[in-house]
């Protein structure tokens, strides 16, 4: 197990300090040496879940932002981001890991799904959501995760679905993920990768249940 040094959120608050490319430039070497850990730590993280899953590729986010069209032209992000994809047609969502002082978190599940893939799941919970309920009563992952986030969503009703649906609350939805908050205390104990990966394996149910829903039509046939 890899435990994350203090330096790593030592040199993400200098550099919200400090968003500029002179000051990276300067600190250059304490940002690589922090990115080779960081790599570590994320090479350590996929080995576990290929125990489990299959993990098809792993993400590492730039630090540098893309300003051409953000009003904010701070040049770097002050977080460092990673996301695991899962291989297969018939294995769907995703797993994702923010690290940033005071803000960091994990995720999964399915944030802007194509548009078929978005009204098939919206199609799903308009015929039936006792399941995904059922997942997301379940008391560990409750206690975890809570609810989708409810941020991105239409205001009224998707085109083709009824206000007055019973689960409306599930079809107003954009994307469909949740999320778990980590302290900074938390990141950097020793126990971080071991409770990062428990949150991560209690996705599992529900992954699995997403997999289902999109690789068969309405009827329950398969499309792959």
């Amino acid at each position: 197990m890899i435990s994350l040094p203090k330096s790593i959120f030592d040199f993400l608050k200098n550099l919200k300090k400090n968003n500029n490319r002179d000051w990276m430039q300067e600190n250059k070497k304490e940002y690589q040496a922090n990115e080779k850990i960081l790599k570590q730590f994320y090479v350590s993280i996929e080995q576990v879940l290929n125990k489990t899953d299959e993990i098809s590729k792993v993400k590492v986010f730039r630090i540098n932002r893309d300003i051409r069209f953000s009003k904010d032209k701070t040049p770097y992000n002050i977080h460092r981001s990673v996301s695991f994809a899962r291989a297969g047609a018939h294995r769907r969502g995703g797993y994702y890991l923010r690290l940033e002082p005071g803000n960091s978190f994990m995720a999964g599940g399915f944030f802007s799904p194509n548009p078929a893939d978005l009204l098939r799941i919206r199609k799903e919970f308009e015929i039936d959501s006792s399941t995904i309920r059922k997942i997301f009563d379940q008391k560990d992952f409750k206690k975890a995760f809570g609810d989708f986030v409810q941020e991105y969503r239409v205001k009224t009703a998707p085109k083709g679905f009824s206000k007055d649906d019973p689960n409306i609350d599930l079809i107003r939805l954009k994307s469909y993920f949740v999320v778990h908050k980590f302290t900074d205390k938390e990141v950097l104990s020793g126990q971080f990768q071991d409770n990062l990966l428990t949150h991560f394996r209690l996705l599992r149910p529900y992954f699995d249940y997403m997999s289902e829903v999109l690789t068969t039509d309405l009827n329950g046939e398969s499309l792959l």
